[in-house]
C-alpha cells in the first residue's frame, strides 16, 4: 500500500477535511447569526445570542465558517474586522477580557492601558476601537469558562460589562460554550437580551425522524468526498456501525470519514468500501469493539441521554463535572423490530 498521495488526491483529501457539512441545527444556528449580524445595519437595541453545544457537536467549525465568509479589509488606514471572534480568558475578569477583545482587533498595546480607571478606560477604548473596525458582530468561544469562576460578584461584572459594551457599541454578542453557559440566560441583565438560544446536539437513530437527518449529513459527506460516485455512506451496512462508533457525535464521524478516505487514496481504490472502515477503526482508532466487523444485527447502538453538566456546589473536585452519560445499547435487530 503506498502512503503517498498524488496533488490530485492530496487536494480531494483537504477539501474534504475543509469542507462544512450542514444539519438542521446547524442551519438554524447559521441564520441567527446573520440576522443578527444584518440586524447591527438598522443600528437601536442590539440582541444578543447563546450557541451551546457538547464537545464535537461542531460549534468551533460552525465559527470559523461563519468568521471566513466576512474576512478582514482594509479601508485606508482602517483594518475593517467585520466579525471579531475572542475567547473567555482562563479565570477572567472584567480587565483581562477587554484586554482580550482589544488584543483580538488588533490593540497589541491593551496591556499598557492598566492605571487608575482602568475599567472604564478599557471600556472606553473598545466601544472606540469597534467602532472605528466598523464591527458588526462579536463572538465569544468558551463562554463556560465564566460560569466556571467560582466568584459570583465577578462572573455579574463580566457578564453585565458585556451588556453595556454591546450597549454602547451598538454591536450584538454571541455567547459560545459548553451547556452550563445556559447559566447566563439567569441574569437579569441578559435574560431580555437574549434572542435565541441555539443547542447543537448529537445525531440520534432510534428514531426514524432523527435517522433520516443523520441519512441527510452523511449523503452530504459523501457528495463532498471528490470521487465520480459518492460512496454509499448511508447504507445500513455502513451507517449503523459509523453510528456505533461515534455515538453520534459529530466530531468523531468525521475523523474516521478523514481517516477513511486517506486510506482509501493511498490504495488507489476509486471509492469507500466497509473493509476501510474495518482497517481504520482497527490500525488508527484501535477500537477493541470493532462494530465494522460484527454482523449487522448484532451491531450495539446507544443514544445520547444527557449531555455534559457542570456542578459548582460540588465540594469534591472529580463530581464538579459530569461527563455526557448515553441511554442503554440495544442491537440493530432490537432497533429493527421496534420499526
Amino acid at each position: 500500500m503506498s502512503s503517498i498521495l498524488s496533488e490530485t488526491q492530496f487536494s480531494q483529501l483537504i477539501d474534504f477535511r475543509n469542507c462544512f457539512v450542514q444539519h438542521a441545527a446547524l442551519i438554524q444556528a447559521m441564520s441567527s447569526l446573520n440576522r443578527l449580524k444584518n440586524n447591527q445595519l438598522l443600528g437601536g437595541e442590539q440582541q444578543c445570542m447563546l450557541l451551546l453545544g457538547d464537545t464535537g457537536t461542531g460549534k468551533s467549525k460552525l465559527i470559523n465558517e461563519f468568521y471566513s465568509a466576512f474576512p478582514v479589509y482594509r479601508e485606508g488606514d482602517v483594518l475593517v474586522k467585520p466579525v471579531l471572534v475572542s475567547r473567555i480568558p482562563s479565570k477572567p475578569d472584567v480587565e483581562k477580557m477587554m484586554i482580550q477583545l482589544l488584543s483580538d482587533l488588533g490593540q497589541f498595546g491593551s496591556e499598557a492601558r492598566k492605571g487608575s480607571h482602568r475599567e472604564t478606560g478599557l471600556a472606553e477604548a473598545l466601544v472606540k476601537v469597534l467602532k472605528k473596525c466598523k464591527t458588526q458582530i462579536i463572538i465569544i468561544n468558551e463562554f463556560q469558562e465564566l460560569i466556571e469562576f467560582k466568584s459570583v460578584e465577578d462572573r455579574q461584572r463580566v457578564a453585565n460589562r458585556l451588556k453595556l459594551i454591546s450597549e454602547q457599541a451598538c454591536i450584538p454578542i454571541v455567547l459560545v460554550g459548553m451547556p452550563w453557559a445556559s447559566e447566563i440566560s439567569n441574569e437579569p441583565q441578559w435574560a431580555s437580551r437574549l434572542m435565541c438560544s441555539i443547542e447543537l446536539p448529537y445525531f440520534k437513530i432510534f428514531k426514524q425522524s432523527d435517522r433520516v437527518e443523520f441519512v441527510r449529513f452523511l449523503k452530504g459527506l459523501a457528495l463532498r468526498m471528490g470521487f465520480h460516485e459518492p460512496p454509499p455512506l448511508h447504507s445500513d451496512e455502513i451507517l449503523f456501525p459509523l453510528f456505533s462508533a461515534t455515538r453520534g457525535e459529530v466530531r468523531k464521524i468525521k475523523h474516521i470519514l478523514d481517516e477513511v478516505l486517506f486510506l482509501a487514496l493511498s490504495q488507489g481504490d476509486n471509492t469507500v468500501h466497509r473493509q476501510h472502515f474495518v482497517d481504520v477503526l482497527d490500525n488508527v482508532f484501535f477500537d477493541k469493539n470493532n462494530p465494522f466487523k460484527l454482523p449487522i444485527d448484532d451491531v450495539p447502538l446507544s443514544e445520547v441521554s444527557r449531555y455534559a453538566s457542570y456542578n459548582r456546589y460540588s465540594s469534591v473536585e472529580s463530581e464538579t463535572f459530569i461527563g455526557t452519560q448515553f441511554g442503554r445499547k440495544i442491537s440493530t435487530r432490537e432497533l429493527f423490530s421496534k420499526n
